[in-house]
């Protein structure tokens, strides 16, 4: 071996780098996307709730 020439990894290396690769970047996505459902979901209950809410008000009307 040459002493200019860095070590490259290996197929099996490379796949363990790129599987750490795709936790690493998956997990903080996965995390965002539900923290985002779990609010666009919240916010949806208000829509409905408030929707009701009119509707009763309606009906009270009549």
């Amino acid at each position: 071996m040459h002493p200019l020439v860095a070590p490259v990894p290996g197929g099996p290396e490379l796949l363990v780098l790129l599987g750490m690769a795709l936790i690493s970047l998956t997990v903080p996505v996965l995390i965002v996307v539900a923290v985002y459902n779990f609010l666009d979901a919240k916010r949806g209950y208000e829509r409905r709730l408030s929707a009701l809410e009119r509707r009763v008000e309606e009906l009270e009307d009549e």
